[in-house]
């Protein structure tokens, strides 16, 4: 069994307040289509969407990056068409907040994947060398294989992009592929 976690694509990533940019508007139709995909073939979805409060002086991200993803805003909405996609497949789709940078960190995550027997996590979203990263590693710490799709994952920093992708597989034993 397999289930897709789709980290942190959302405005305030991609062009807002902690923007990838290019590379994360470039992986849009591939971020989509493989959520579809995975709808389509009845696969355990997961949004985990980074969440943090206003003026949260307490949490570490604070002193590190600008605000972003704060509680009600836009900021926190999927980008582009895989909002649509949400919108259309919200029964299918477990829609998960988060407050660092693992998936699994402080979340059911886990919990939502034993009890459906999962043990194949397939990762999208950004940012490859942050998010995507902690929550590869947690992933591997518990024992799932791992998937990750180098044609749907993005960073702000093309350095840690590439040695993320190296990571993956020559540490952590995932298997990195393209969509296509």
């Amino acid at each position: 069994m397999k289930a897709l976690i789709v980290i942190d694509f959302t405005n305030d990533f991609v062009d807002g307040n902690l923007p990838v940019g290019k590379p994360a508007i470039e992986i849009e139709p591939t971020i989509a289509r493989l959520t579809e995909s995975f709808c389509d073939q009845g696969d355990y979805v997961v949004m985990a969407v980074d969440l943090h409060e206003r003026d949260d002086s307490y949490h570490p991200e604070t002193k590190l990056f600008p605000p972003h993803n704060i509680r009600g805003t836009s900021g926190r909405d999927l980008y582009g068409a895989l909002k649509d996609v949400y919108e259309a497949r919200k029964e299918q789709i477990y829609w998960m907040d988060k407050t660092r940078y693992s998936a699994f960190c402080g979340t059911d995550l886990d919990q939502k994947l034993r009890e459906r027997g999962i043990t194949e996590v397939h990762l999208i979203g950004v940012c490859t060398d942050i998010c995507v990263l902690h929550t590869a590693v947690d992933a591997y710490n518990r024992g799932y294989h791992i998937t990750v799709y180098e044609d749907a994952v993005a960073s702000f920093n093309p350095e840690g992009h590439k040695w993320a992708l190296g990571h993956f597989s020559g540490s952590l034993g995932a298997s990195v592929v393209r969509s296509v």
